[in-house]
């Protein structure tokens, strides 16, 4: 039977070829000394090697896998130029001959995506990153299964994403923007694990501890902010391990948006709406049906403000999800939760939006209340009307932060349109909207609509004993602007509302979900 020698292991000194590994028999493969041996070599003898298999990739069949495998895992990138191209021209011939390697050279491939065995300068890492990136575009030419392999692949990669790693896979959506949902469903799902892994009371503490530990020593400062110039990204780092991973990836997110979407500073409708398709399919997939999310939906409210177009039109998908009696209750309550703090917070959107959608939420809530009339189940139950009371804080949200709008310029005209609301109705019903909702929201509601006249009979307030008329300490607490703000939950709430100039907007609001039959119990937080 014909032999043939694809690797020797040399000695020059005593002019000695072992031929380590034979086509016709496996039996005298030696494991060891191949993988060792390829750390060795120079370089012009690894390419007359290379140079070799690729001609006989034909008999690199499944028999001789073990083989092949160790192929894939020698370290090529750190190599001349020289041999990074025969290796490239390699696995492509491989694949083309044998698709049953496919996986396993893009999932090789794909591995170098993370960076983390190099250690040279950013520029030869860079320079890494892009020939894998060839590597695969090569083979997009040869084989069209790609498509379906390479979504696999991703899927097996690292647990929490790193800064390279998250920057190619997106990188890897420019030449293949079949696979783009699929790839921001994978990342914003390692992401989305971070974020709900870290709790925004642990990394303010965290924040608060930091700055502390620094005004005490002020002259070790540059030695424990973690250095990452070299990456371009500020050296000042976040306190919290977890925060300042999240803050990197979000980065890196929120400037492939912004470059996908324009163009030499123009924004690319065409190519816009595409992406909106995709990140919509994220949020409905991730972030809805996920609690205790504090950042990652920055994404969606970010790509929002390139165009109101794009707002007007989450806020109606945020609408429809809200309406729909065929969805789940909890992800009805996620999008009303959505809905009002991006009209509450979202500088992009124009009063006469938020009016708008005002408009819409509150003749739902009216709505709501006719059809419980006279029902057996018109009680304060979160289990039964979850959405109507995520609804009913998300209009005392957007009445918080939206008001000084709804009542300029005429203020005699505003007031007439918050009093056409009939806000007392849906503060007085049965279903006893404020005593579910977040205190803080509440207070700083009744203290704004108290000042403003808004709601005319006296404020009713609950404490855990229950219902009670508020006596001079109260309305001493609901009208002192400092005094009702100082045991509030979210910092943001202060009964002076905070001036939105700077285009950035809080998280959802949390939403307080206690009823009667389970007011022992802890609030459930939405996200």
């Amino acid at each position: 039977m014909k032999t043939v020698n694809i690797v020797w292991g040399l000695n020059k000194r005593l002019q000695h070829y072992e031929v380590i590994w034979e086509y016709h028999s496996v039996q005298y493969f030696r494991l060891p000394l191949f993988y060792f041996l390829f750390f060795l070599i120079q370089d012009a003898q690894l390419i007359n090697w290379l140079h070799e298999m690729r001609n006989a990739v034909v008999y690199l069949t499944k028999d001789v896998e073990l083989l092949v495998s160790l192929l894939l895992r020698i370290s090529w990138l750190t190599r001349s130029k020289d041999v990074v191209e025969e290796y490239l021209a390699f696995i492509t011939n491989l694949v083309s001959a044998q698709t049953i390697y496919l996986r396993s050279c893009l999932n090789m491939l794909v591995s170098n995506f993370t960076g983390r065995d190099c250690t040279f300068s950013f520029a030869d890492v860079k320079s890494g990153f892009d020939i894998c990136h060839r590597g695969i575009q090569f083979i997009i030419r040869l084989v069209p299964l790609l498509f379906a392999e390479f979504t696999p692949i991703k899927l097996s990669c690292t647990t929490y994403p790193q800064e390279c790693y998250l920057h190619n896979l997106l990188q890897v959506t420019t030449y293949l923007p079949a696979l783009r949902k699929d790839i921001l469903l994978l990342l914003l799902e390692k992401i989305l694990k971070l974020d709900v892994s870290a709790s925004r009371l642990d990394i303010e503490e965290a924040e608060e501890m930091a700055k502390t530990a620094r005004s005490h020593d002020n002259n070790t400062i540059g030695e424990m902010v973690f250095n990452m110039v070299i990456l371009g990204w500020p050296s000042e780092s976040m306190a919290h391990t977890v925060a300042d991973t999240m803050d990197i990836l979000m980065d890196i997110l929120f400037s492939y948006i912004q470059n996908i979407c324009q163009t030499n500073g123009q924004l690319d409708m065409g190519k816009a709406k595409e992406l909106y398709r995709d990140l919509l399919v994220t949020f409905d997939r991730l972030l809805l049906p996920t609690r205790a999310s504090c950042h990652v939906q920055f994404y969606m409210f970010y790509f929002c403000s390139f165009r109101l177009t794009f707002a007007e039109a989450f806020l109606e998908h945020l609408w429809k999800t809200l309406q729909n009696p065929n969805q789940p209750s909890v992800l009805r309550q996620a999008a009303a939760a959505y809905l009002g703090s991006l009209l509450a917070r979202a500088a992009y959107i124009p009063s006469v939006t938020v009016r708008a959608c005002l408009d819409l939420l509150v003749s739902w809530l009216h709505r709501y209340i006719d059809s419980q009339d006279g029902s057996a189940r018109s009680y304060c139950d979160v289990s039964i009307h979850g959405p109507f009371y995520a609804v009913c804080q998300s209009v005392c949200y957007i009445f918080i932060f939206r008001h000084r709008e709804l009542l300029e310029p005429d203020m005699k005209k505003g007031l007439a349109y918050l009093q056409a609301l009939n806000l007392e109705r849906l503060v007085q019903c049965r279903l006893n909207p404020l005593k579910v909702c977040l205190p803080s929201i509440v207070r700083v509601f009744a203290a704004l609509t108290r000042s403003g006249k808004v709601i005319t009979p006296l404020y009713r307030t609950w404490t855990e004993d229950g219902l009670h008329e508020p006596g001079d300490k109260d309305r001493a607490r609901l009208s002192t602007s400092e005094d009702s703000n100082a045991e509030s939950d979210d910092d943001f709430l202060k009964a002076e509302t905070p001036k939105n100039n700077s285009g950035t907007f809080a998280t959802t609001p949390s939403f307080h979900n206690r009823t009667p039959k389970s007011f022992d119990s802890s609030p459930c937080q939405l996200p």
